[in-house]
């Protein structure tokens, strides 16, 4: 059963480091973003600049709430 998960798990994984994605859901939906890193059930993106400090806006979102952008 374990090795079932796995497959499904691997379904889910969609996006690469680098790769442009667009939010589904939350309050942040129709933003889009770069993805940084990726984890088991989610992606951290970088959402822009802080004007004021310069620091990378970084958010996470879970594989389900985001779409590839072509």
């Amino acid at each position: 059963m374990a090795e079932e998960k796995l497959d499904e798990n691997e379904e889910l994984v969609k996006a690469k480091v680098g790769d442009t994605i667009q939010i589904k859901r939350g309050p942040r939906k129709g933003k889009k973003a770069k993805v940084v890193s990726i984890r088991e059930n989610s992606v951290i993106v970088e959402l822009g600049i802080n004007p004021n400090t310069g620091e990378p806006i970084k958010t996470v979102v879970n594989h389900k709430n985001y779409k590839l952008v072509k």
